[in-house]
């Protein structure tokens, strides 16, 4: 099934822990820069493709997905807190961070199958599915394709909701932008980013919220190889208008696993008008709003978010899949008509590009 390699980059001290906001920077994966905390970063080899990830404490086991362009470098400001109380597995994604970078599926149910194939080699069953961002949409997928692996889902400003995204990744969806990849790293265009950033902080604008995880995030993209499976990531869910796939028309499903939706109130990426549709079409699911944050609550506060997950998989119990059940749902369907979906998601998406354009209210 795979080779599993007990050689780990360990040279460099996590220590991340922390009352507050954490830089972006420091926190994420560098070509030749190694990191050893509360945990080693491990390989195994899955359908002949070398795929890097994190495991560290003991207990339940959570399953931590990271967002597009970027890596279970992510999860470091919490993995330390949350190894004390569970198995902790945060994997670097297929064309992602240390993970290998091939030309292959990097669509939402080709990760979420990944994610199934993975486990297994580590021989881990069930699983409580933290997703955030594209990581979201790929927990959504896992539990919708492996309801028996899947005992709790949490959705951290998650992708597949509504069609609103971010200008800045409709632009990068758009065909012929693939022939900028090989200059992204070169200063002119870095100078340019970086005042772009700073403008829009000046302006206090919500994505101005986010520019330095986004710039984190296109920094640790080391070459024309990462950014081109980046951008056959972003091309499989979204185009220039907005996100083409949805989790929505399927939620119903969830009924019955345990679901926690967090979002940040200032995210411009993926604006807070997706979360609120997403609790209201998940069943019994719990919904936190971080006030002070963007697109990355588990970087603007991590110690209340380690609380709130926490809080979360004390008091909820696990799913247990049932056979009988899950048919039962499919054959009843999603009592709400296609049409009242498709118009929730565009009130939110309306909703969402108001908040976007001019932040928090």
């Amino acid at each position: 099934m795979g080779e599993m390699s007990p050689t780990a980059e360990t040279t460099e001290r996590d220590g991340l822990v922390s009352d507050g906001p954490v830089d972006p920077a420091e926190i994420r994966y560098r070509p030749g820069l190694r990191r050893e905390g509360a945990f080693t970063v491990q390989y195994v080899t899955i359908h002949g493709y070398r795929r890097a990830y994190v495991k560290a404490g003991s207990g339940p086991a959570l399953l931590l997905i990271h967002g597009i362009g970027d890596s279970s470098d992510t999860w470091r400001p919490v993995v330390e807190q949350l190894a004390e109380h569970y198995t902790v597995i945060a994997p670097d994604l297929l064309g992602h961070g240390r993970s290998e970078k091939p030309r292959a599926d990097y669509s939402v149910a080709g990760f979420a199958n990944g994610m199934r194939d993975l486990l297994s080699v580590l021989e881990v069953d069930r699983v409580t599915v933290v997703g955030h961002s594209l990581g979201g949409g790929v927990a959504a997928q896992f539990a919708y394709q492996f309801p028996d692996r899947c005992e709790r889902l949490v959705l951290v400003g998650s992708g597949g909701v509504g069609r609103t995204v971010s200008p800045l990744l409709r632009v990068a969806a758009l065909p012929g932008i693939e022939v900028l990849m090989p200059f992204l790293g070169l200063p002119p265009l870095r100078f340019a980013s970086r005042l772009g950033a700073d403008l829009l902080r000046i302006f206090d604008t919500a994505l101005g919220r986010d520019a330095e995880e986004i710039l984190a995030v296109l920094d640790a993209l080391p070459n024309t190889e990462a950014r081109m499976a980046i951008l056959r990531t972003l091309r499989s869910s979204v185009d220039w208008n907005g996100q083409v796939i949805t989790m929505v028309d399927r939620a119903y499903l969830a009924e019955g696993i345990p679901t926690l939706v967090v979002w940040g109130r200032r995210d411009a990426i993926i604006p807070l008008g997706h979360g609120r549709l997403i609790h209201t079409v998940m069943p019994g699911s719990e919904f936190e709003i971080f006030d002070e944050a963007g697109h990355f609550p588990h970087h603007t506060d991590p110690v209340r978010f380690v609380r709130v997950l926490r809080g979360f998989m004390e008091h909820s119990m696990p799913a247990r899949y049932d056979q009988g059940t899950w048919r039962e749902r499919l054959r009843r369907g999603n009592r709400a008509s296609g049409a009242d979906l498709e118009g929730a998601a565009a009130s939110a998406s309306e909703l969402s590009d108001v908040t976007a354009l001019r932040g928090a209210e």
